[in-house]
């Protein structure tokens, strides 16, 4: 319990992939300019984690060191090749909005190197949970920059929520304010590098405040000194 502890801070938290070890900006920065999109690419990631983690785990005794990264690509390929199929057969409107960046989850740097750094040293199940973990906090720092710049430069929330859960979705769209022009910054990928910014700001504030709370531990007690003198 205490390693899948770890590897649930590690992943949510501590170590986040996109706000501490700044892995994967591309997609995250291209296309969170709304929740639906940054929910999609999420979920398709976090799918390619999970099962190119268990994958490598499976076959890290039978793969020989020198060609271990060329066998990593190959199995998490072959999982986002999946994922694109599925995508284009059963959400097509969001997998045209996606485009080019649900392959180039192949060269996700935080898919491999989570495959080579844990993966492929540790068994099944905690590498699956590991996959989850990270896959998780890698998620949530997408949905919610989409949230702030769908939020920002259009005034909604859920636009388009049919595209990745269907016609009933679009009752969630929540029209919080009305623009008569769109807020491009926003929108736009500059839009991204800001928010992004303000995201790691607002985590780095936050664990200061979390050690400047810890207490620090007692100083262990001391006994009465005891002074001596010299007689000449």
């Amino acid at each position: 319990m205490s390693e899948l502890k770890t590897l649930y801070k590690e992943g949510v938290w501590v170590n986040n992939p996109a706000l501490v070890q700044l892995l994967g900006l591309c997609p995250l920065l291209a296309v969170t300019s709304t929740i639906t999109n940054a929910l999609g690419l999420g979920l398709a990631t976090l799918l390619v984690l999970v099962g190119s983690n268990i994958s490598v785990s499976i076959v890290r005794n039978w793969v020989p060191k020198d060609i271990r990264i060329p066998v990593f690509v190959m199995i998490i390929a072959g999982f986002v090749t999946i994922v694109q199929l599925l995508m284009n057969a059963y959400t097509f409107g969001l997998y045209q909005s996606l485009g080019i960046f649900i392959p180039l989850i192949v060269t996700n740097c935080a898919i491999i190197g989570r495959a080579e750094a844990y993966a492929s040293k540790n068994p099944v199940h905690l590498s699956a949970f590991d996959g989850l973990m990270m896959g998780l906090g890698f998620m949530i720092v997408l949905v919610v920059l989409g949230a702030m710049r769908e939020l920002i430069g259009q005034g909604t929330l859920f636009d388009s929520a049919d595209l990745l859960l269907g016609p009933w979705a679009q009752s969630l769209r929540i029209e919080v304010f009305s623009f008569d022009n769109q807020f491009l910054l926003a929108i736009l990928p500059p839009g991204a590098f800001l928010g992004l910014g303000l995201l790691i700001a607002a985590k780095n504030v936050i664990d200061a405040q979390i050690k400047s709370k810890q207490i620090a531990p007692p100083e262990a007690e001391k006994g009465p000194r005891a002074r001596v003198t010299s007689l000449t």
